[in-house]
């Protein structure tokens, strides 16, 4: 090496210039940044259409949890249950006025403003299931017909989010067992939504009661039989302290989802990566619910057994006599043009993809009878 300094050296800055440029950058920054506050959580009232110790108001507390949790602190949904400020059937309407911010409920419990509206939870029963119904809501134009009835038809101030996708409901909890059609016509018989029209076309007297409400009429002789959904919520209930016959497999209802509410102007409101947010906490709460549904579904069924309820499946007269109910009520609804274009959106969606899925999939019912029903 010569004492000459090199020409590198030379253009190299020192580091006593590089600090001092840094500190200038970083005061430059400083004032040039804006300043930054941390933003009051937005609270919001959320109530679901379930009694507290239902499974369904679980699944509703399941999916805030979610919200408020990836959220962090920017959106905090406060969970109440059915009646804490409106009766269950007022939900929607609560929630479209502002009384409150949200709820938890299931579109057939509005079908009193229009008959399609339980098209978007309580379908007819066309040989496809729940997860083939959020696949027409998500994939086959569902979405965008329920928006355009819920804010362009009825004018609702809501934004509706359709999660959570159920399976087959049971015919119900019956006094003695229903083995022909006849019995059914001039029963008392709760139910909701579709399944209501149905029903009549098969001469039932029908009764539409919220969840907390149908036990304690069929204590008190109100009602002849009844349904609600699955065997943990039936549990809870109180169903097997009323009837000890239950009848599984129906075409009634065989497929539905949950419906989450938000009051439009407020949604719209919240920044849209929280809008995202909420939107993502529905199919993570919808993932997790099937899930959880599975186990305790099950569960629970072997539960209803031990308490001396006899499960049994609906007959095939009985079924057949529900598809040909169907049959009417899809004809007579269908003069209604927006009823027809949902139905008609529908029955092409489930004759592509149940048709794809019989073709295509194995019988399961082989698979398990050989593992588990062996001679």
């Amino acid at each position: 090496m010569t004492k000459e300094t090199s020409t590198n050296d030379r253009a190299r800055p020192s580091r006593r210039a590089i600090l001092a440029g840094a500190a200038a950058a970083g005061a430059a920054a400083t004032v040039a940044a804006p300043a930054v506050h941390a933003q009051a959580s937005v609270k919001l009232k959320f109530q679901s259409t379930w009694p507290n110790k239902d499974i369904f108001h679980e699944f509703a507390g399941d999916f805030v949890r979610y919200v408020n949790t990836m959220a962090g602190g920017r959106v905090e949904l406060e969970l109440l249950a059915a009646g804490a400020v409106v009766p269950a059937f007022q939900v929607a309407d609560a929630v479209s006025s502002g009384i409150i911010d949200g709820g938890h409920g299931v579109s057939a419990y509005w079908y009193g403003k229009n008959k399609a509206f339980s098209l978007f939870g309580t379908a007819p029963a066309f040989g496809w299931d729940a997860d083939e119904l959020m696949g027409w809501i998500r994939y086959g134009g569902g979405q965008a017909l329920y928006d355009e009835l819920v804010q362009g038809i009825l004018k609702l101030n809501v934004v509706g989010l359709l999660t959570g996708p159920m399976p087959g409901q049971p015919l119900g909890w019956f006094k003695n067992p229903i083995t022909s059609p006849d019995q059914l016509k001039g029963l008392k018989y709760r139910t909701v939504g579709l399944a209501a029209d149905l029903n009549k076309e098969l001469g039932v007297a029908v009764t539409i009661l919220p969840g907390g409400e149908i036990v304690p009429a069929m204590d008190r002789g109100l009602i002849d039989g009844a349904e609600f959904n699955n065997p943990s919520s039936d549990l809870v209930l109180g169903f097997p302290d009323v009837s000890k016959v239950y009848m599984v497999r129906s075409y009634h209802q065989a497929l539905e989802c949950f419906e989450v509410l938000f009051n439009k102007a407020k949604f719209d409101g919240l920044p849209k990566d929280v809008q995202a947010i909420i939107r993502g906490a529905a199919d993570a709460a919808s993932s997790d619910m099937m899930w959880k549904a599975q186990d305790r579904y099950s569960k629970d069924l072997e539960v209803l057994k031990s308490r001396g309820v006899k499960v049994m499946p609906t007959p095939e007269p009985v079924l057949q006599a529900q598809l040909n109910a169907w049959d009417k009520v899809i004809a007579n609804l269908s003069a209604d043009p927006f009823f027809k274009k949902v139905i008609d959106s529908q029955m092409a969606w489930a004759k592509r993809v149940v048709g794809f899925r019989l073709e295509y999939e194995p019988d399961s019912a082989m698979a398990y009878n050989h593992f588990f029903k062996k001679a």
